[in-house]
């Protein structure tokens, strides 16, 4: 074979070669690839909502062909379902780190509250996919097998705070879990989500850091001064 030949056909095998070593790794590392594609898909359903989003555009982001996609979460559909789990697990995955319930009851509520704020501020999209899903009026959240329980065990550790601070008569008795938490999150989520219209009517930057940290504090003061006997 003349050199000339022999260097093109070197040239035309790489690309072939390449790419046939990429989708070994994928098959090698498929917790990586699954991982990809759920933060590429946070990205766009979080910006666009489950009708606005494109399947394209998250294999673009996620470096992957639709197909690959489509053998991970099976459809759209799926993979949306599981983009919503997954912001539940991981929020609540991370409050169990608070450990309420062998805690001091104030102290725990208020914890509870901070990192509620806090986990708003740093996790935006949170709030974007939670807002979608709510104009869908859960319709997909409906389909999932995991939903409740992936939220049970915050109510539970709620409870039994409640319970610890009327024993101690820091808190009143028979506080409802449940409407305690939407009123600790909707005190952050409402301001969040209408940050910008606030600012605008009321002539104040509510986005600054101070007006958040003044915020946060509001926040933990008109939840325990509701729970105090």
């Amino acid at each position: 074979m003349a050199e000339g030949t022999r260097s093109a056909a070197l040239k035309a095998s790489r690309p072939a070669t390449t790419l046939t070593k990429a989708g070994r790794a994928r098959k090698r590392d498929p917790e990586r690839t699954s991982a990809a594609i759920l933060t590429a898909a946070i990205t766009e359903f979080s910006l666009r909502g489950y009708d606005g989003a494109r399947v394209d555009a998250i294999a673009r982001r996620a470096k992957i062909n639709k197909r690959m996609l489509y053998h991970y979460f099976g459809s759209k559909e799926g993979l949306y379902l599981a983009v919503l789990e997954g912001r539940y697990a991981a929020i609540r995955s991370a409050e169990t780190l608070l450990d309420l319930t062998h805690r001091q009851p104030v102290e725990a509520m208020r914890d509870l509250i901070d990192f509620t704020w806090q986990y708003f501020l740093g996790h935006p999209e949170f709030l974007s996919i939670l807002a979608a899903e709510n104009q869908q009026k859960a319709r997909f959240l409906k389909q999932s097998d995991r939903i409740v329980q992936l939220n049970t065990p915050l109510i539970d550790a709620l409870r039994t705070v409640l319970a610890n601070g009327a024993a101690a008569t820091v808190f009143k008795p028979d506080v409802d879990p449940v409407q305690l938490y939407i009123s600790i999150a909707s005190l952050g989520a409402f301001y969040l989500s209408n940050r910008w219209t606030l600012s605008t009517i009321f002539r104040r930057d509510l986005t600054s850091a101070t007006e958040l940290a003044a915020r946060g504090s509001h926040i933990a003061d008109m939840v325990l001064a509701f729970l105090r006997p």
